[in-house]
């Protein structure tokens, strides 16, 4: 009888984490359904596909249990809206405000501490005569790629919540765990909506 080598179970590890992962987000997205329907009766069709995608948003944010910038932007946005803060409360509990404060300011002070580190850097540069070097040696094509590199950064920091506090390498982690998150998310959804004609019919 063979041992499972290293790559099995790490797949194995994998595929456990995210059925994990979806379970929970099916639970609290059930949850977040049933408070608003609770909460108003009769509903729009607009006001059932926000409660619906709102409901989804927490859902998916709950389930990083804080550990993620996105995650905490995606509560952070959904709070501001009075309409919303009951709905955030029940679904996250009242403890998801104090993990909101002591996490997000990080998100800032990264930000902030890469502009330090940056400034620090061109003063340097700037001493030693270096920035006029650089800029003569730089060739056409490396200027190009660093401006679609700059452009597409951009992107993602407008597509990823709270992209725009956090700097490039954060940024690439948190894109990567977040389209995870996405991924789970819609087949959750895609499963649910399968489903729902069977139990109809």
């Amino acid at each position: 009888m063979c041992n499972p080598s290293g790559n099995q179970l790490d797949n194995v590890s994998r595929r456990n984490s995210a059925r994990m992962l979806k379970q929970e987000f099916l639970k609290k997205w059930i949850m977040g359904l049933q408070i608003c329907s609770a909460s108003k009766k009769e509903m729009s069709i607009l006001e059932r596909k926000k409660a619906i995608k709102l409901s989804a948003d927490l859902a998916m944010a709950s389930t990083k249990n804080g550990t993620t910038n996105w995650s905490l932007a995606l509560i952070s946005n959904a709070s501001k809206e009075n309409d919303n803060k009951t709905l955030v409360d029940q679904m996250l509990g009242n403890h998801h405000s104090e993990k909101i404060s002591t996490k997000r300011p990080s998100i800032v002070s990264i930000f902030r501490n890469k502009r330090v580190a940056t400034c620090r850097g061109k003063k340097i540069l700037k001493k030693r005569g270096g920035i006029r070097r650089a800029k003569k040696m730089a060739s056409s094509a490396t200027s190009i790629a660093k401006r679609l590199v700059k452009k597409r950064t951009q992107v993602l920091k407008r597509l990823v919540p709270g992209g725009e506090y956090m700097d490039e390498l954060n940024l690439m982690e948190e894109t990567l765990d977040y389209i995870l998150s996405l991924r789970a998310q819609v087949d959750v959804m895609r499963h649910f909506a399968n489903a729902t004609p069977k139990f109809e019919s």
